[in-house]
């Protein structure tokens, strides 16, 4: 009986700290932030400006790179950055990065 409930609350500790970890975006404040995005980026459009345009972004089996289009390659995608695209990992927080997913999933 103890093993079972040591096993339980292992199992309840990594279920609550996997969810502690997640951010969840606001889409709204997304957008605020994505317009400093939309110097390279469409937001409208799938047409290319500099980067490119990402209306349906979500709707998309796979980014550019080949990646699953998913909350953590996007986010990746934009810390990292690649083919011109600076990385902001350093530049946004964790929170906006989350905002710009959600909005992103708009589109």
């Amino acid at each position: 009986m103890y093993r079972i409930r040591v096993i339980v609350f292992a199992m309840t500790l990594a279920a609550g700290s996997t969810a502690a970890f997640a951010q969840k975006g606001n889409a709204e404040k997304g957008k605020e932030v994505f317009d400093q995005c939309s110097v390279c980026h469409n937001a409208d459009s799938t047409e290319k400006k500099i980067g490119p345009g990402l209306k349906g972004l979500f709707k998309h089996d796979k980014l550019v790179n080949g990646k699953p289009v998913n909350d953590a390659n996007v986010k990746a995608k934009i810390e990292e950055g690649g083919n011109g695209m600076p990385g902001y990992k350093d530049i946004l927080s964790d929170q906006e990065k989350a905002d710009v997913v959600a909005y992103l999933k708009t589109l």
